[in-house]
C-alpha cells in the first residue's frame, strides 16, 4: 500500500510540474515555419532517445542490484571463495553496464548523426 502511495505522489508532481513546461510560449526563433516543422520532427527523436536511454539505465540497474545482492549472499553463506564471486560479480557487472552503453551511443546516433534528420535539415537549407 505504502508503494503505491508513493507511486501516486510521484505522478502527481510530475503532472503538477509538466503544465509550467507546457505553458511556455514557443516563439523563440523569428521563423515559426522552421520552428514548428524543425520541433513537430525533433520531438519524437528526442523522446525516443530519452526513453530509450531511461529504461535501459533502469533495467541495468536492476539487474546490477540482484548480482550484488546474489554476491553478497554467497560471500555470507561461503566466505573462502569471495576472492571467485567478487572477480564474477565484477566481470557480470561490466557486461550489464556494457548494455546502458550501447543504448546511450545508438541515443547519441539519433541525436546526433541521424541521416534523416541530415536530408530534412538539408531541404530547409541548414545543413551541409
Amino acid at each position: 500500500m505504502r508503494k503505491w502511495t508513493l507511486f501516486g505522489l510521484l505522478v502527481a508532481a510530475t503532472l503538477a510540474l509538466a503544465s509550467t513546461a507546457f505553458a511556455a510560449e514557443g516563439n523563440l526563433i523569428s521563423n515559426a515555419n522552421f520552428l514548428s516543422s524543425f520541433s513537430g520532427f525533433l520531438a519524437p527523436i528526442a523522446l525516443a532517445a530519452g526513453l530509450g536511454v531511461g529504461l535501459a539505465a533502469l533495467g541495468c540497474g536492476i539487474g546490477m542490484g540482484f548480482g550484488i545482492r546474489g554476491a553478497c549472499e554467497g560471500v555470507a553463506r561461503n566466505p573462502e571463495v569471495s576472492g571467485k564471486i567478487t572477480v564474477t560479480m565484477i566481470l557480470g557487472l561490466a557486461l550489464i553496464e556494457s548494455l546502458t552503453i550501447y543504448a546511450l551511443v545508438i541515443a547519441l546516433i539519433l541525436l546526433y548523426a541521424n541521416p534523416i534528420l541530415g536530408k530534412f535539415l538539408s531541404t530547409l537549407g541548414l545543413g551541409a
